[in-house]
């Protein structure tokens, strides 16, 4: 709900981008705390982003107590997937004491952190660093435009946050009770998997913190279930890596952890073994001829071979190898764990590969 596209992107042209709970947050605090300073609500308030965008957001929510303000505004992310757009962010701001400064506290829907190695102490809302810093600029400026203190309470809720958290990982994170305060720009690029790689790595740095020393990255919940029959490891220890191998894998190089598994289907280890990090479609298809060629290394006959290179997917390849008894599953998982090494740090941390069919059977294994 803004006058601004980010980044000025012409309207009507590619996708659409959209403003993160972060942006949300302060311009409803900017708007609270406007009203509580005696300036009124001010719709829409315009905010000033990290990167020096000034969007304006329209008012949703507005209320004035006597010794508090409260102002909503409804989150756009643009085309961008996310399961909090059109969530109503508000932000209810009282007066501290003084010299308390900007203080935070978690309403209804935002969590609390639980856990070690988040950006956020224990027991703090879950309210990331940059939105922070974006909220105490807006506060600070409302206090010099009003001529009073900045000392105040800022509480900020979600209504219906907690059950839409339930469907992010924040519960693995050991962030409980609703949703986080995100966005380092304040801006969401649609499809730019900053989010899901910002999942991953605290994720990672949440399994460091409690001193796991292995990791299991799945590219999917069939993955998962069957890794987590594999390995009896606990939820902090599972990372929902998606088609980001080689994000999870890199991150792992410079915080790594003894033990590393990566845990995927015959065609996303397929692709890793072929040198691709991103494994989504989008990247590209897996090479059913270079497939074939494998194939040959683990005793495929040349008939089996043009089986396997003119199949029409992954899943067909693998059932002509199956047939022909050839283990092509244990061959790719050698082809990734070799491309994959070069990825982390060998010194500090042994891998895994694991692949599953449909079913979750273990039908490749190589490493650790």
């Amino acid at each position: 709900m803004s006058d601004q596209t980010p980044s000025h992107q012409p309207r009507g042209t590619a996708l659409r981008r959209g403003w993160t709970t972060g942006a949300c947050a302060t311009a409803a605090t900017k708007a609270a705390f406007s009203a509580l300073a005696g300036g009124g609500f001010p719709d829409p308030v315009r905010i000033t982003l990290p990167k020096g965008l000034t969007p304006a957001f329209s008012l949703a929510v507005q209320e004035r107590g006597e010794d508090w303000a409260l102002a909503g505004v409804v989150k756009d992310a643009g085309d961008d997937p996310d399961v909090t757009h059109g969530a109503l962010v508000r932000a209810t701001v009282r007066r501290g004491p003084p010299g308390s400064g900007v203080r935070f506290c978690a309403g209804e829907g935002v969590g609390r952190v639980t856990r070690a190695g988040l950006p956020v102490a224990i027991g703090e809302p879950a309210i990331n660093p940059s939105p922070r810093a974006m909220i105490r600029q807006a506060v600070e400026e409302v206090a010099a435009q009003c001529n009073v203190s900045g000392d105040v309470l800022v509480e900020i809720s979600i209504p219906g946050g907690e059950g839409i958290a339930a469907d992010t990982l924040n519960p693995r994170l050991g962030i409980l009770g609703g949703l986080s305060i995100l966005g380092t720009t304040g801006v969401v690029v649609p499809f730019s998997c900053s989010a899901w790689i910002h999942a991953i790595q605290r994720g990672i740095d949440v399994a460091r913190a409690a001193g796991l020393e292995h990791v299991a990255g799945s590219t999917g919940r069939t993955s998962e279930k069957a890794v987590q029959a594999h390995h009896p490891l606990p939820d902090a220890a599972l990372i929902d890596m998606g088609d980001f191998i080689g994000g999870m894998l890199k991150y792992l190089r410079t915080h790594p952890v003894p033990r590393i598994t990566v845990a995927g289907g015959m065609a996303k280890i397929t692709k890793l073994s072929q040198g691709f990090m991103d494994v989504h479609s989008r990247r590209g298809q897996a090479d059913l001829g270079q497939l074939a060629r494998l194939a040959a290394t683990a005793g495929a006959d040349p008939d089996c071979q043009a089986r396997i290179a003119a199949s029409n997917t992954v899943a067909e390849a693998f059932g002509h190898a199956q047939e022909a008894g050839v283990p092509l599953g244990d061959a790719v998982a050698r082809a990734a764990h070799a491309f994959a090494l070069g990825l982390i740090d060998p010194q500090h941390s042994r891998l895994e590969i694991l692949v599953f069919d449909r079913a979750g059977q273990l039908v490749g294994r190589a490493g650790d």
